[in-house]
């Protein structure tokens, strides 16, 4: 079966590890600033947030660069993680061709050098935290299990996605806009209750939210997430997980014969 691969427990993990050593080092190859980029990016990106939504449209939430800046970090994470996932398999089509390899260990080997570079971002999260007197909770314990949330949804979404961007080239193109969508219809950068009650549906039912909800609350509230949130963001992200694990898995045969 072309693209089977060992079965080999530990062979299948000596792989992930290797090729997420790969994905840092290619993503940070030609990189002025390297890893430090993973911790600036994030900040520019909060500041310039932060002039154009607290001083435009005044919003009113205390300390909002902690708010904003833990918003972009779960986006930062779900946006790089999905969009290079969809062109891991054309870009290791070689590889794919000529070695039997599991073909599942290029979309998870992205997310999880996408945790590695989200556990980066987190040290200026802390010093910003430090910086503008937000208390450091004991609910700061919690932000792995939300992590571990995220990647798993990540994963679910790219691996749905990866096959498809493999059979179909508009498919990338088409995310692009469906995440340019999601970036706005997400509260990442605005409180969920400036939205006027007819358009909140819209947000609630965005399977983001909840994941994002469950990110931000122990950094910014200070609080463990509700049970009512964190079982919605647990379905949401095993659902997720399901159906990508399962289309990878239908298309996995077709794959090798497209990229």
């Amino acid at each position: 079966m072309i693209g089977g691969g060992q079965r080999e427990p530990g062979a299948f993990v000596d792989l992930v590890v290797e090729m997420v050593r790969r994905e840092l080092k290619v993503r940070y190859r030609r990189s002025a600033f390297g890893f430090l980029w993973t911790m600036l990016q994030p900040l520019m990106m909060m500041l310039v947030l932060h002039i154009v939504f607290s001083t435009v449209f005044r919003f009113n939430i205390a300390n909002y660069p902690v708010y904003v800046l833990a918003g972009v970090l779960f986006w930062n994470f779900f946006q790089q993680s999905i969009v290079t996932t969809m062109n891991s398999l054309r870009s290791n089509a070689g590889l794919i061709q000529k070695v039997p390899v599991p073909l599942m260990v290029f979309p998870l080997a992205v997310v999880l050098s996408g945790v590695v570079n989200l556990g980066f971002a987190l040290v200026p999260l802390a010093g910003l935290l430090l910086v503008t007197g937000h208390p450091f909770t004991p609910a700061l314990f919690f932000v792995p299990v939300a992590v571990l949330l995220a990647a798993l949804f990540t994963l679910g979404a790219g691996l749905l996605l990866a096959p498809l961007a493999v059979f179909f080239y508009d498919v990338v193109e088409m995310v692009g806009v469906v995440l340019t969508a999601l970036f706005y219809l997400t509260p990442i950068v605005y409180p969920m209750a400036i939205l006027p009650e007819r358009w909140r549906w819209v947000v609630r039912f965005n399977p983001l939210r909840s994941i994002l909800e469950v990110f931000r609350d122990p950094i910014f509230y200070g609080k463990i997430p509700p049970l009512s949130h964190l079982s919605v963001a647990l379905l949401v992200a095993v659902i997720a997980l399901g159906v990508g694990a399962f289309a990878f898995w239908r298309g996995r045969d077709r794959i090798a014969f497209y990229v």
